[in-house]
């Protein structure tokens, strides 16, 4: 079986590790077998495996040092009494040994090693090994960058690698059956794929917003050209921002969803509810999960109401103000040197802070369809299995009675759940209008009948 063949090769990864703490602890000590060091002891050849581990160390081109910080990472998941050995007493002091680092919690029994347990296997017995720490947990790392391994943040005043050196349960499962989930919509991740099964004809756009959404997918086809092989990179930033704005229903997020798909792009909704916070600093810490992921991938953001971040800046009259001011500056700094496409979606352009506004790329507005477009949008609303009834002037629904195509797709839900509900497909007029008058219901408004 595959998976126990993956399995076997994380327990080589354990064993290795065990000898490598066994060496780097008497080295150290000056026991018995000091000279040896650590680097000697041969690695599990895994090169040529399919095993995920092994091929995942492979793509990321790991050495020595990548692979033991790995390795230390899983072991409190697959073997935590490796660890144990880190629970000695310096005798000296009659404590632990500060220079292994490690927690212990109440929820788990074991060591749970820290960066300063990696920094002392690494670089307790060769100081100049320490730049090999600081580069695995670098944000540039590709292990911090794919989110494998993590580093918990400490207190501003407790040194940086006593924080927690963690494995992704994600990526661990992976490395353990095969199968890897996707990324989950989390506070470590705030942020959620969507995804459309409509096309561009079932979207109706005036053709001064498809020039436009034209020239961000052609910005997606050649931008890499346009900046590497024109020589553009010494002149225009990598990435692509654009703002959609107008009413709710009139397309912005189908848009960008098109946008994904056209291009074969991920699209990644930014949820503002787990992003903001009232306490200082947290809203960046919370958005940087998302860029710090997403730099390198090849992804779209859509930032939904995106006035709640982006807002427009206020005088700083208070601790507050100042606050709101710093986190809207770091957000415009992080769009700005983010390298990919970046769609910020408001209801009114004059909610935007003026700042963000400048260094948009497009600023399309997703107006109020005309009835001419209103028209196409009941036609292919009305398309399929639930049909309309012929005594229904379509045109006259369309030039009577201002919707956006959302609100237009939510009738077409009311009235096909009437229809079937009396075992047909057919919608009747009466059923249309009561499904109207729920929509002009929503927005404060009184459907006005011509009959």
């Amino acid at each position: 079986m595959a998976t126990t063949e993956y399995i076997k090769i994380i327990h080589q990864e354990m064993d290795w590790l065990e000898g490598v703490i066994d060496q780097a602890i008497r080295t150290y000590l000056m026991q018995e077998g000091h000279e040896t060091n650590w680097l000697e002891l041969p690695m599990p050849v895994i090169l040529g495996s399919t095993a995920p581990y092994a091929e995942m160390t492979a793509a990321w081109g790991l050495n020595v040092y990548g692979r033991l910080a790995m390795a230390l990472a899983m072991a409190p998941h697959i073997r935590p009494e490796a660890l144990d050995v880190f629970f000695g007493k310096n005798q000296t002091y009659d404590r632990g040994f500060t220079e292994f680092g490690g927690v212990a919690d109440k929820n788990h029994s074991g060591f749970l090693p820290t960066g300063q347990t990696l920094f002392f296997l690494i670089a307790a017995g060769n100081p100049e090994a320490r730049i090999e720490v600081m580069n695995l947990l670098d944000r540039q790392s590709i292990l911090i960058q794919e989110q494998v391994l993590m580093l918990n943040e400490t207190e501003d005043h407790m040194p940086m690698l006593n924080g927690i050196l963690g494995i992704s349960n994600r990526w661990l499962r992976y490395f353990l059956t095969g199968k890897k989930p996707g990324l989950e919509h989390s506070a470590s991740f705030p942020a959620q794929k969507i995804e459309t099964r409509m096309d561009w004809a079932d979207i109706v756009l005036d053709d001064m917003v498809m020039e436009q959404v034209t020239e961000i997918l052609t910005w997606l086809q050649h931008g890499k050209v346009l900046l590497n092989d024109w020589g553009l990179q010494k002149k225009i930033k990598p990435g692509y921002r654009a703002l959609f704005y107008g009413p709710p229903g009139t397309g912005k997020t189908l848009t960008a969803t098109l946008i994904g798909k056209a291009t074969q792009r991920d699209v990644y909704k930014i949820d503002l509810s787990m992003i903001i916070s009232k306490y200082i600093g947290e809203t960046e810490k919370n958005l940087s999960k998302v860029f710090d992921i997403a730099e390198h991938k090849d992804w779209i953001l859509f930032f939904d109401e995106a006035d709640a971040l982006f807002g427009k800046r206020t005088a700083a009259n208070s601790s507050n103000d100042r606050h709101a001011n710093q986190q809207t500056a770091y957000l415009l700094q992080r769009i700005e040197d983010f390298p990919g496409v970046v769609i910020l979606a408001s209801n009114l352009r004059a909610n935007m802070d003026e700042a963000f506004s400048r260094r948009f790329q497009s600023i399309i507005h997703f107006a109020m369809p005309s009835a001419e477009e209103r028209y196409e949008l009941w036609k292919g609303a009305f398309s399929e299995t639930c049909t309309l009834h012929p005594d229904i002037d379509l045109q006259a629904i369309a030039a009577e009675y201002e919707l956006a195509g959302g609100a237009i797709i939510n009738v077409l839900r009311y009235c096909a759940l009437s229809a079937i509900r009396r075992g047909d497909t057919v919608v009747t007029k009466q059923e249309l209008l009561t499904g109207l008058r729920r929509e002009f219901k929503k927005e404060n408004r009184t459907l006005m009948t011509s009959n």
